[in-house]
């Protein structure tokens, strides 16, 4: 049986393999991974699946602003083990994320994806249209969600980073992950 659950501390080494077994070292280029460097995901917003002790799945949500300055949430990297893939923990993460992500009161979601498996969630390109990344990105895979009516409606501007500033010893930890996954390569 696969739980969902807040990640903790304990998960960040797991993710990162999980991560690099998905996505490979290009994963860092990535512009959304721009906004979210040196960076806390949004609290409540960092989601783990595990099976019989072992992480299957990851999700997190970061805190970001439109450039005329509305809040909202980007979303990633949603990953699933490549052992599971198809059988639904990508779905089941992603409406964890979105149902927490309205409790706590967040009013849009965007995210850079695959806009045939996201729009099975409410998200379109047109919802994201005013909007840009900081950097290199895909038009047609930036894609948005309002959780409330009309969040994002009029927004413009490129996103911004805004979430809470991760401390020292998480940077590092980060810094040494990534280190040791390029020596390995």
């Amino acid at each position: 049986m696969i739980q969902i659950r807040d990640e903790i501390a304990f998960d960040v080494a797991a993710r990162e393999r999980l991560l690099d077994a998905c996505f490979g070292p290009s994963r860092l280029l990535k512009t959304s991974q721009r906004l979210r460097e040196g960076r806390l995901p949004a609290r409540g917003l960092a989601l783990s699946a595990m099976q019989d002790g072992k992480l299957v799945g990851t999700v997190r949500l970061w805190d970001v602003a439109t450039g005329c300055g509305r809040p909202a949430l980007l979303l990633g990297p949603l990953a699933v083990d490549p052992s599971l893939q198809g059988e639904g923990l990508g779905g089941r993460l992603m409406r964890a994320a979105l149902t927490r992500a309205a409790t706590l009161g967040h009013a849009a979601v965007l995210l850079v994806g695959d806009a045939p498996y996201y729009a099975r969630f409410g998200f379109t390109e047109a919802q994201a249209a005013g909007l840009a990344m900081p950097g290199p990105f895909e038009r047609a895979r930036f894609l948005g969600l309002e959780l409330t009516a009309g969040a994002l409606a009029g927004a413009t501007g490129t996103l911004q980073a805004t979430g809470r500033l991760a401390p020292a010893p998480e940077i590092a930890a980060e810094t040494a992950a990534v280190a040791l996954r390029r020596q390995a390569a």
